[in-house]
């Protein structure tokens, strides 16, 4: 990825206060020692090109005279929007706050400031986003459809492989990218079993139960050698057309293709790995089982599957009991 190391211009992030002059040190740094993205540093730029502007409407003119006060007002701002800027969303305010942060932190490391007004202002918490699964007939649905003949491909390399790697990702709760940078060598269909590297390289074992085994079998007897044949060979377990490695974005279209045939609406990447989760706690499976399947460092971020199963109980509730409602 291309870094930026073009010269901050004096207007960039303000006028010529000391508090412009400070932003520009602190964007400098970003550029050249921090070796930020270029995209990274222009959303940093213009980010605190609008805290400038917000502090220097207060008559705060240098980073030294900023209080707490003003950086919590000014996250108000963000949040409220102003007749220049429309409301941000938590996520948006976070981001934006983020910068400042790391613009005070610096300010204090180098004697700009004789305190950080910044480090007590907590972000904005985003609402909690409930993971969407669908149903066992639906995840049905899709797996038939990635090896259905009418998909024109369902006797076919690549219809085996596409049936392999949904089968896979349903009958493991592997991420995609897990799954693509899957080996030979890491699965043992004997045993039931494969070994994915997860976020951060840290390696883990997941069960491979008996669909997706025999999914994982015929793809490696009928398919592979075919598709292997048209590159140079290699290990990798699922292969593209060309015989090298099958990427993120060509299992992400696998799964498009698979969802549109089996007509399943707002299918993502992830659904077959939050339908894994789901199903195995809607089925009675301990949380914390659940959580090292899929790889979590922290129970808290599994919990979230428990949430969608207490909904849907009172959802049924809600609907079956005759004294759930008036």
């Amino acid at each position: 990825m291309p870094r930026s190391t073009a010269p901050l211009p004096a207007d960039d992030a303000g006028d010529g206060s000391p508090l412009g002059a400070a932003v520009r040190t602190y964007l400098g740094h970003l550029a050249v020692e921090r070796g930020l993205a270029a995209n990274t540093l222009s959303s940093y730029r213009r980010d605190l090109r609008r805290y400038v502007r917000a502090q220097e409407a207060r008559g705060r003119t240098d980073i030294a005279d900023i209080t707490e006060d003003d950086v919590r007002a000014y996250l108000v701002s963000l949040r409220e929007g102003d007749g220049d800027h429309a409301p941000l969303s938590a996520g948006s305010a976070a981001r934006a706050l983020a910068a400042v942060r790391g613009l005070h932190r610096f300010a204090l490391r180098e004697g700009l400031a004789p305190g950080d007004p910044a480090c007590d202002v907590k972000p904005p918490t985003p609402p909690r986003r409930l993971p969407k699964a669908i149903s066992l007939e639906e995840v049905e649905r899709l797996l038939a459809a990635a090896g259905a003949p009418s998909g024109g491909d369902g006797g076919t390399a690549r219809g085996l492989r596409d049936r392999a790697l949904l089968e896979l990702l349903y009958g493991s709760g592997a991420r995609i990218s897990e799954a693509v940078g899957l080996d030979v060598d890491d699965v043992d269909l004997r045993e039931g079993f494969a070994r994915v590297a997860g976020k951060g390289g840290k390696a883990r074992v997941v069960p491979i139960g008996d669909y997706a085994r025999e999914a994982v079998d015929a793809y490696l007897v009928r398919a592979r050698p075919e598709l292997a044949g048209a590159g140079r060979g290699g290990p990798a377990l699922f292969l593209n057309a060309r015989g090298g490695r099958l990427s993120r974005q060509g299992a992400w279209m696998v799964l498009r293709a698979a969802a549109d045939r089996a007509q399943l609406s707002e299918v993502s990447p992830h659904t077959l790995r939050h339908s894994f989760a789901t199903h195995l706690l809607d089925g009675g499976a301990d949380v914390r089982v659940v959580q090292e399947l899929l790889g979590h460092a922290s129970v808290t971020t599994t919990q979230v599957y428990t949430l969608v199963t207490v909904q849907l109980l009172r959802e049924v509730y809600a609907t079956s009991h005759p004294r759930a409602r008036s």
